[in-house]
């Protein structure tokens, strides 16, 4: 029974994180994002939703997988990694959409990606299954750092 709460509060709490960044910045993406110039490989905006459900759902699960793993050094670290990347993915939103600091937030998604790979590094130390569910994300970061790149270029 502990394991069924601990997985559903990994799943809440990304799900979570994800929902009150987007809440907040909903607005301006339906605002301001759309009069900004943008490139010809920007998804549709009813792309973004589901995407980024799945990869808070794949974060949730693989979290719960580091989370039930056995307690040592490599998982204290992925646990503080996980948390940071979570932190630096919440503030994304708020930097390019809330404030339109696209060089910022260009910055910013930078090191989210950077986080991503030291999140798969070490969570390959502590359970492989919980780093190969990070690649969908890495692979989403890596394209929403070029569109990022771009349109703060276009700007």
């Amino acid at each position: 029974m502990n394991k069924t709460i601990t997985f559903i509060l990994c799943i809440l709490l990304t799900l979570a994180i994800g929902s009150i960044s987007g809440i907040a910045t909903a607005q301006s993406v339906d605002g301001w994002f759309t009069t900004i110039i943008k490139p010809s490989f920007n998804p549709p905006n009813s792309i973004f939703g589901p995407v980024w459900t799945l990869l808070y759902l794949l974060m949730g699960i693989s979290f719960y997988l580091v989370l039930t793993s056995a307690k040592n050094a490599w998982r204290k670290k992925a646990i503080i990694i996980f948390s940071v990347q979570l932190f630096l993915n919440f503030c994304w939103s708020f930097l390019f959409f809330k404030f339109h600091w696209l060089g910022i937030a260009f910055i910013e998604i930078l090191l989210i990606w950077l986080s991503i790979i030291m999140m798969i590094t070490i969570f390959y130390k502590v359970n492989k299954t919980a780093a190969l569910l990070q690649i969908p994300y890495l692979l989403w970061v890596s394209f929403a750092s070029v569109l990022n790149g771009t349109i703060w270029w276009l700007n």
